[in-house]
């Protein structure tokens, strides 16, 4: 069994590898914009692939059915609510970002507030991606691989901790190398594939899933029992005492999946590669329509875990991992395996270009060495990748304990998401914020929550309001506080945003349409499961 898996784990892993080089290999990366925007040339399919599989590592597949284990349908909020954050995206964040021609978005702030407020995000997101980010992808992907293909029996390392090491040293340098060599083509195109092996894994884990559940009776039959043996696990609206009440939805969540979608560098620097911007409302609104199928792959495979596993005390993050060694065959245990791996380079490899970007643009070109060719600027940011690589190999490994790898990630995410996405909001929605009023937002929000997280002599507040309420309170006074600001003290001169003609920005026609679909649709899913 296990040469079976190991042998369809290498073949769909290289088959990947290999289709990605040749399609790649005679691309000009030589300069920044064919490095970071693979030259601007991305159409929606790669757009959307990329997208969905930058987002998907496991921290989601196997952080988020560990959170569904734990409290069931009503974590389908991250999938569900995002949908919206993406409409959002396409509609009103998208069009501006690409009228600019950025490359980052600290670029566009530079372009807004000024070369101080481009410096501190830039800072921000260096720190959160290289602390948080980076080291969580490859900590969950190690634990999610340990499960699926058995590493202790399949190496015969025996240590836990050496093995964790291994395999998280291993996934890092594969990551970094797709990363570095071959920039923001590369990244698309591997993602595009592994996307594709990672839905079809996906599902086929939930139908052999179901297949177990009723003892080989049949997905129906197996769906009837999981409901009926577990009804409380599938509710939409949220408890008080899970992780995602339902009233959260309309305040912290609703930001955080705000910022993670129409803000995060290393989410949305694919968009910013599109061809044009009908192209990338197309490949954003298509990734919006396959998030709606979040909930199948990402959230029922949990409960189906909870089903089998509850009484055997298997822990929330290691019940997917057991549930896809047990439940599927052989070779396909390999090529999901291979898929997952994908789905972990995919999130490692573009956090890390997106870091590298951040480096070399926004900080060794814009404040080191303005003078700098582009090819300089490609080479720094390679160096900058390696080093960044190993810290972030370093650290993962020291992870281990978390309590729920999803909760662990979306709090620490708050820290700034929420400080930088209300400094990008004020910069397009006002003309006369100053730069005094984003500095002290980033400044503020950053350390007022980090301090309310981690300080005991603050913690107790979160005794009182759930901690998603907070951090949507935060964003609301930050807000305030930047309105006022700029009431008491305006910019000299109102903003006027600059088309650079960088691509061509006729919307696509379907647009409103389909977006008006997305939003019908999400109602439409929480009403189905109250």
């Amino acid at each position: 069994m296990h040469a079976l898996t190991l042998i369809s784990f290498v073949f769909f892993t290289g088959l990947v590898a290999l289709l990605t080089w040749w399609w790649t290999h005679r691309d000009d990366t030589s300069h920044s914009t064919g490095y970071f925007l693979a030259g601007r040339s991305l159409t929606f399919p790669l757009i959307a692939g990329s997208l969905l599989m930058t987002n998907l590592s496991t921290e989601q597949m196997v952080g988020l059915n560990g959170a569904a284990f734990t409290d069931g349908l009503s974590v389908m909020a991250w999938e569900v609510m995002a949908v919206i954050a993406m409409v959002v995206m396409a509609m009103f964040f998208l069009p501006r970002f690409l009228k600019s021609g950025i490359t980052t978005l600290p670029e566009l702030l530079a372009l807004r507030y000024g070369r101080s407020t481009e410096l501190i995000t830039n800072l921000i997101f260096l720190f959160a991606y290289a602390v948080i980010l980076l080291p969580i992808i490859l900590y969950s992907g190690a634990i999610g691989l340990k499960g699926m293909l058995d590493l202790p029996t399949l190496t015969g390392i025996t240590s836990p901790n050496a093995l964790l090491w291994i395999t998280i040293w291993v996934v890092g340098i594969i990551g970094s190398i797709y990363a570095l060599f071959g920039g923001m083509r590369s990244i698309a195109i591997s993602d595009t594939l592994n996307g594709v092996g990672l839905l079809i894994g996906g599902m086929l884990i939930v139908y052999f899933g179901l297949n177990a559940v009723s003892d080989g009776q049949g997905v129906m039959a197996g769906w009837d029992t999981l409901t009926a043996a577990n009804p409380e696990k599938f509710n939409s609206m949220g408890s008080d005492d899970q992780s995602v009440p339902f009233s959260t939805l309309f305040t912290g969540v609703m930001i955080i999946n705000f910022f993670y979608w129409c803000t995060n560098q290393q989410i949305i620097q694919r968009t910013f590669a599109a061809k044009t911007l009908a192209e990338g409302q197309k490949g954003v609104l298509l990734t919006g329509a396959l998030k709606l199928l979040g909930p199948l792959y990402l959230v029922i495979p949990g409960i189906i875990a909870y089903h089998l596993y509850a009484s055997s005390g298997v822990k929330a993050d290691s019940a997917y991992g057991q549930l896809v060694f047990d439940v599927l065959p052989a070779p396909l245990t390999g090529f999901f395996a291979a898929a997952m791996v994908g789905a972990i380079l995919s999130s490692f490899n573009s956090a890390l270009n997106a870091t590298t970007t951040l480096f070399s643009t926004g900080i060794y070109k814009a404040h080191l060495r303005p003078n700098a060719t582009d090819a300089e600027v490609v080479k720094v940011s390679k160096g900058f990748g390696w080093v960044l690589a190993i810290a972030s190999m370093t650290l993962a490994p020291l992870l281990a304990g978390q309590e729920s790898l999803f909760g662990y990630l979306q709090k620490m995410n708050a820290i700034y998401f929420i400080p930088i996405f209300a400094v990008v909001l004020m910069g397009l929605l006002t003309r006369r914020v100053p730069t005094v009023a984003a500095n002290l937002a980033l400044f503020i929000g950053c350390i007022v929550i980090g301090v309310v997280y981690f300080v005991p002599a603050f913690s107790g507040v979160l005794e009182n309001i759930h901690e998603f309420h907070f951090v949507g309170l935060v964003f609301v006074l930050l807000i305030a506080m930047m309105l006022i600001i700029g009431k008491l003290a305006p910019r000299d001169e109102p903003w006027v945003q600059q088309d650079v003609g960088a691509i061509d920005m006729t919307p696509w026609k379907g647009a409103k349409v389909c977006a008006l679909i997305l939003v019908v649709l999400v109602i439409a899913i929480y009403l189905a499961f109250i």
